[in-house]
């Protein structure tokens, strides 16, 4: 595990946040893990932020409404099945991380574990939510929505990125 400075990284990670990446969230014993294509990122109250996007439809917001805290995990490697599968089934219906065969890693500063696969694992603690206001938002982007689920916007101060980028974790 290398660590790496989240400023040196983020054109490659925004490029990868548009093909799809892991986001990993859990609430005492329910985890879940499912696929975001929207991220932010940026330097707010004087913190490292990553913003994600979950709508309230989605199984994966009532375990991330009741934790603290997410994990995003950035393959390296070509996961397109893996990541089409957590983007098209709910874990309402199905273990998506038993039926991807993934394995579980702790992370280092969070609860939220981290997949154990090659690639980049952000480690982040939720300090603010805040959900999209409709009537805020510009007419051309309420096109997204037809089913008027908007989405919460989660603020997580990142605690913590690391590279696995040649091997998985051993422990």
């Amino acid at each position: 595990m290398q660590r790496i400075q989240i400023d040196s990284v983020l054109p490659h990670l925004i490029k990868q946040i548009k093909a799809g990446v892991f986001l990993i969230v859990q609430a005492g014993d329910d985890l879940n893990v499912m696929t975001i294509g929207w991220a932010s990122f940026g330097f707010i109250w004087g913190k490292p932020i990553m913003t994600i996007a979950v709508r309230p439809t989605r199984h994966t917001f009532g375990i991330i409404e009741r934790g603290r805290d997410f994990t995003v995990s950035i393959p390296s490697g070509n996961l397109s099945k893996e990541i089409e599968l957590c983007g098209t089934k709910s874990g309402r219906d199905c273990n998506k991380i038993k039926e991807c065969g993934f394995e579980i890693f702790p992370a280092v500063k969070v609860k939220t574990p981290i997949l154990n696969i090659a690639g980049t694992h952000i480690e982040c603690k939720i300090v603010c939510k805040t959900s999209i206001d409709p009537d805020k938002l510009a007419d051309d982007y309420q096109k997204l929505y037809p089913n008027k689920d908007f989405h919460t916007m989660y603020f997580g101060e990142i605690m913590d990125c690391y590279s696995t980028e040649d091997e998985k974790i051993s422990g």
